[in-house]
């Protein structure tokens, strides 16, 4: 019998072509893959919770494997590790579960943080880890805008026109806009999310954040349904996917 196991993992997005394995550029997908190749010695699917973009980051990406050699769970994140390596790819926790569990459709909710520095420099140590806006933003006229989209809503307007969603429809459950000192981090959570909706939506945030727009504009692009009406769509250096919910466990808090 196989041995189906959840796993927990962060990564650095910056060397890689996003989640999903491609034959020709490196994936954080093909990265797992190889490793946990070697460690079964026979090839084994990683099936992911979501499919990041280039450049975007985990902090609580949640994939499962089944392993045709059975082993003792507590040396699994250790080998994959070692196995890993030199890959801006970690595995924080393993555990076995049931053949019915899926790390994509088996999870109730998806959150994502998006972090923002305000500051004229340019970054240093963080470059391509967070958004560098050289301006200041009002935090309370991004976080009124930021209401508007709470709630079930036609997310068209936020919606990638290469989206494969069968429907706009998305229920955003929460949507946070916080500051310390020159930093911001946007927080949102949804059971699921249209393709680049959190960097859609943080983009037009920053403009309202600039001073370009006012908080009602976002709610009348959001009613126009209309992807041309969105603002500048944010980077992918800022964005991390945080943690995926299921019911037997919040896995990334």
């Amino acid at each position: 019998m196989s041995q189906r196991i959840r796993l927990l993992i962060e990564y650095d997005g910056r060397p890689f072509y996003g989640w999903q394995r491609q034959d020709d550029h490196p994936t954080v997908q093909g990265a797992l893959e190889a490793a946990c190749a070697r460690l079964d010695g026979a090839p084994v699917l990683v099936q992911g919770a979501g499919r990041t973009d280039a450049g975007v980051h985990a902090t609580g990406q949640v994939a499962h494997i089944d392993l045709a050699k059975p082993r003792p769970i507590r040396k699994i994140a250790d080998a994959l590790n070692h196995h890993l390596r030199p890959a801006p790819v970690s595995v924080l926790k393993a555990e076995e579960v049931g053949e019915d569990f899926h790390a994509r459709f088996s999870a109730t909710g998806r959150a994502y943080r998006y972090i923002i520095v305000t500051r004229r420099a340019h970054l240093t140590f963080d470059k391509g880890l967070i958004w560098r806006v050289p301006v200041r933003l009002d935090v309370a006229k991004m976080q009124s805008a930021a209401t508007h989209l709470i709630g079930e809503h036609d997310f068209s307007t936020f919606r990638d026109a290469g989206c494969q969603a069968k429907s706009p429809v998305k229920t955003l459950d929460t949507l946070n806009v916080s500051s310390f000192d020159n930093r911001i981090e946007v927080t949102a959570t949804a059971r699921s999310f249209l393709h680049r909706q959190v960097r859609s939506i943080v983009g037009s945030l920053v403009e309202v954040g600039r001073g370009m727009q006012e908080p009602d504009w976002m709610k009348d692009i959001l009613e126009a349904r209309d992807r041309t009406t969105c603002g500048p769509v944010a980077p992918a250096d800022g964005l991390y996917l945080e943690r995926v919910m299921y019911d037997d466990h919040p896995w990334g808090t």
